[in-house]
């Protein structure tokens, strides 16, 4: 390629590149721009040639004009610009992060004739950056006690026992519904301990069969059972010196009860396929959501191990017990679930949280963060509102609530919105109920019932006396 060509061409090379680039005479005037710089800046190239280049309000353009004297650059006195974060001025008023690079040009006899610059937009990665911040600030602001967010008088009364417990090398059982945060509780006792920097291992006793939580427990050595194809150290040893978290303890087998009682009483164990005894050093933190004194009735669980493992007990109160940290935890899920989707939703309707306070919460927390996970994803709106929410909560709620609709804000009770989505459901699933109840999350009972209690019928296709398909 001749020198002419590289000339001829070299607009088009200018216009390829992402990068704003745009070239000053020497008192600043815009004489060319590419169609990046365009891009960027909202501008025209039009709009910008002949304008100084103070058209776009760059902040270390006016740091240096400030500071440079009679020049009304300090590029012009000879200065490069390299890589310098900046902040412009789009032509909308919005502003654009920016990475600026700039060089002063002379002609033959060395005399400066103007300069060019290049701008790269960054925006993207400051407000990645910024995310990533806000996301730390806001796991460290809602941290609560250690983890676990809560001020009702029934969980402070909780943190002082685990803090308790923690000061103490007694096993400690977390007593508690499903989804009361019974893993974190565990969590808490070991940071605050003696222990804390020594291992933290968590066994799920109901994830195993029989023979598998043996040696998932305790170890095993090669050839002890089929598939043992080499020594594998156990939970236990794993834990040595440290904590170890037993869940869902009432699931336990019998056998497997015999051999962690002896791990109590001895402090050691022994691996699957060997009768060598193992000394280990562990505080057994365990939990359970089912009643154990019940099992021990029922001959499923050995009540001299309940006597060993219930030395210091810590009951989780359900969340239907504790409403008033509702919205404290409400809060905290909108704001990590918000910085995960980054949706523009800016925060809950008190609609929506007299919703959140009046139903009975069976899944506990773990099932208020799942609610909000929901709403996450049905919410198109700049709030969540009470109809963003599973339909399961909006159940026995009858305070009036506001649907947006075409012709603005009008307010309908749980029953008229219940009404409409059903409608909108089964016209979705062309009448068919199982699809309706799927598209819902509810059952096809309850489908039929709600059908039944509004008067909705259908044929293959919606209809009813309106032409409307108003059912």
């Amino acid at each position: 390629m001749t020198e002419h060509e590289i000339d001829r061409y070299w607009k088009t090379v200018v216009n390829t590149i992402r990068d704003g680039l745009m070239i000053v005479d020497e008192r600043g005037v815009i004489v060319s721009v590419n169609d990046a710089l365009e891009r960027i800046t909202g501008y025209e190239r039009g709009e910008l040639i002949g304008k100084t280049c103070t058209v776009l309000n760059c902040d270390i353009c006016d740091e240096l004009r400030q500071n440079c004297g009679e020049r009304w650059c300090s590029l012009f006195a000879g200065n490069q610009v390299a890589a310098r974060q900046c902040v412009i001025v789009r032509k909308d008023g919005t502003m654009v992060h920016a990475l600026k690079n700039a060089c002063i040009l002379n002609d033959d006899n060395g005399e400066m004739i103007g300069a060019v610059e290049t701008i790269t937009d960054i925006t993207e990665l400051i407000e990645k950056d910024k995310q990533i911040a806000a996301y730390e600030k806001q796991l460290r602001s809602d941290d609560g006690f250690y983890g676990i967010i809560g001020t009702s008088p029934a969980m402070r009364r909780v943190f002082e026992l685990i803090t308790n417990a923690a000061q103490s090398d007694a096993p400690v059982i977390i007593l508690g519904e499903s989804g009361t945060g019974k893993e974190l509780a565990a969590q808490a006792i070991h940071q605050i301990g003696a222990r804390s920097a020594k291992p933290f291992v968590k066994v799920n006793c109901a994830a195993f069969t029989e023979s598998l939580l043996e040696s998932e427990l305790f170890g095993h050595v090669k050839g002890a059972y089929t598939g043992a194809y080499r020594n594998r150290a156990g939970r236990f040893e794993m834990a040595d010196t440290g904590d170890i978290f037993l869940d869902e303890i009432g699931d336990l087998p019998l056998s497997t009860q015999i051999k962690l009682l002896r791990v109590l009483e001895e402090k050691i164990i022994e691996r699957v396929g060997e009768s060598t005894p193992i000394p280990v050093d562990v505080r057994i933190i365990s939990a359970t959501n089912r009643n154990l004194p019940n099992l021990i009735a029922q001959g499923a669980f050995r009540k001299d191990l309940f006597f060993r493992i219930n030395v210091i007990p810590v009951h989780l109160p359900p969340l239907r017990e504790r409403k008033e940290d509702i919205p404290l935890l409400a809060e905290s899920f909108f704001h990590k679930i918000g910085l995960k989707n980054r949706k523009s939703i800016s925060g809950i309707s008190n609609d929506a949280m007299a919703c959140l306070m009046a139903y009975q919460w069976p899944g506990n927390v773990r099932e208020l963060k799942s609610a909000f996970e929901y709403a996450f994803v049905t919410c198109q709106d700049a709030m969540i509102q009470p109809h963003h929410l599973p339909p399961n909560i909006l159940d026995g709620f009858t305070a009036e609530i506001t649907v947006p609709s075409d012709n603005g804000n009008k307010p309908f009770n749980r029953e008229e919105i219940q009404r409409i989505e059903l409608i909108e459901a089964l016209e979705e699933a062309e009448g068919n109920q199982s699809k309706a109840a799927e598209l819902l999350g509810v059952t096809r009972v309850t489908i039929w019932n709600r059908m039944r209690r509004f008067g909705v019928q259908y044929k293959k296709k919606m209809e009813s006396g309106d032409q409307a398909a108003a059912l």
